[in-house]
């Protein structure tokens, strides 16, 4: 256990709108980068003659290398400073895109995918960094809600957005707009960027003389924690690697047909993560709270790809899944942010990296479910996991919010 107590900061900082607006933009182009491929799986396995798994597994790819540029960039980034990541990254994003609709071989699109995903890595690190360091105490958790919206907002936005206009311009034609707003994101960012002040130099100072090692980071605890969110990344990546497969091949529907099935995945997703946040703060046991959100969203996967009575129910069955999975997150997030301040950055980067183990094992076990057994194995797969998730939470659920792991 620790016994260091939390660092508080002395100076009284403005938020920075622009920068948090800038990086919300440039986390959206990232995250769509990816999830934006989601309804297109069969037309791109058609493109690149190979089948449905193949073109899966690049959402694997993208979650290892996103993961380890996240990682990696971090020192990097205080080596040689965050403005070239924040700038340079939307830039390589956006030309990494474009590069994947100009070629026409599956092994160069993997390569161009391993592009893609090291731009979104960095990117995500530096603006998630700069962020942190632009505000105090009291603005933290709200200007980073801010920059990770543009996560949320694909689901909501991007998925939906681009199955619409995909069956008019193709997967390739969305692939440039979401370049379009990679460029958008770097040219704000470029203005907006600017984090050579003496107050910031002088709170990387604070940060840095204080900052424990990783491997004491690693409490029993934490490592429970970051097991929990890999169960619980995995069935969340089965539901939105594959929805758009599924409501396509179950009841042939077009394009432009599973948008509004999509957006109804998003809003669950979305009132989840934000009526979350107040059950975090407002209910004593953040892991239970957790745990129980885990074992509904898994009972409502297990009927959502086994039952299929017809769309509204199968639509409807998608909307209490993504509520209840998204109700779980916040809960698990703010116990693993409920450390010594000097060991949180530690924490929060590791986190991204968990997440995408639980990324990339969701494409490897949906790939290899679907050739296998089909979607008939999705639902007690992610009942299974999710089971899992909740059980590794149980030996620590009397751990207050309040009290440090």
């Amino acid at each position: 256990m620790w016994t260091t107590k939390p660092t508080t900061w002395s100076h009284s900082y403005t938020m920075p709108w622009a920068l948090v607006i800038s990086c919300c933009i440039g986390m959206f182009a990232a995250t769509a980068s990816g999830l934006t491929r989601a309804p297109f799986l069969l037309e791109m396995a058609t493109d690149f003659r190979v089948d449905l798994p193949a073109i899966a597994n690049l959402f694997g790819l993208t979650a290892i290398v996103w993961g380890l540029s996240s990682f990696l960039s971090g020192k990097a980034a205080d080596r040689w400073g965050r403005q070239i990541f924040l700038v340079v990254s939307p830039a390589g994003l956006a030309a990494s895109l474009v590069a994947t609709v100009i070629i026409e071989q599956y092994w160069s699109l993997v390569i161009c995918i391993v592009f893609v995903s090291t731009f979104c890595g960095s990117f995500n690190t530096a603006a998630m960094t700069e962020v942190s360091l632009r505000t105090d105490h009291q603005q933290r958790g709200r200007a980073l809600g801010w920059v990770m919206s543009g996560q949320s907002l694909n689901l909501l936005i991007g998925i939906p957005l681009a199955a619409w206009i995909g069956a008019s311009i193709g997967w390739r034609g969305v692939q440039i707009a979401v370049a379009s707003v990679a460029i958008l994101a770097g040219i704000l960012l470029a203005i907006n960027a600017n984090y050579n002040s003496k107050k910031q130099r002088d709170r990387i100072k604070k940060v840095s003389s204080k900052q424990l090692t990783s491997r004491k980071a690693l409490t029993t605890p934490v490592v429970r924690l970051f097991s929990s969110l890999i169960m619980e990344r995995i069935g969340f990546g089965l539901a939105t690697f594959y929805y758009p497969s599924f409501l396509r091949t179950i009841y042939h529907l077009e394009l432009e047909a599973i948008a509004l099935p999509l957006a109804g995945f998003a809003l669950g997703n979305i009132t989840g993560t934000l009526l979350g946040g107040q059950f975090s703060d407002r209910l004593p046991f953040r892991r239970l709270t957790s745990a129980g959100m885990l074992l509904i969203s898994g009972g409502f996967a297990f009927a959502w790809f086994l039952w299929t009575p017809g769309l509204i129910a199968t639509a409807f069955l998608g909307i209490g899944f993504s509520l209840f999975n998204a109700l779980s997150r916040p809960p698990l997030i703010a116990a693993l942010a409920d450390v010594p301040t000097e060991v949180r950055g530690i924490i929060m980067g590791l986190n991204s990296s968990v997440a995408s183990i639980g990324w990339l094992t969701a494409s490897v076990l949906g790939g290899w479910l679907y050739l296998t057994i089909g979607f008939n194995g999705f639902g007690p797969l992610m009942l299974f996991v999710f089971a899992m998730g909740a059980l590794i939470l149980l030996p620590d659920y009397k751990q207050r919010s309040n009290l440090v792991v």
